[in-house]
């Protein structure tokens, strides 16, 4: 197994349903558009509220994914 870099992005997923459902919903987006996702950390959660009732839930997170070495990017292609 060789050594590997990771890179780490901030987002912020949301949902109606729960904290659950905002964190796969966030990790599901950002999968749209950033390869190798490898982990996640929740660093905040919060929510917005309407009429004393909670209206969706708001979870910040870091993602980290694999950095591609150059030897990834030939494998790719072939």
């Amino acid at each position: 197994m060789s050594d590997r870099t990771y890179g780490v992005t901030e987002i912020v997923g949301t949902s109606t349903e729960g904290i659950a459902e905002a964190i796969r919903s966030g990790v599901s987006r950002a999968s749209r558009t950033v390869r190798n996702l490898d982990w996640f950390e929740a660093t905040q959660i919060r929510g917005h509220i309407v009429d004393g009732q909670v209206e969706h839930f708001q979870v910040t997170m870091k993602v980290g994914f694999r950095i591609e070495d150059a030897s990834d990017d030939m494998a790719a292609a072939e």
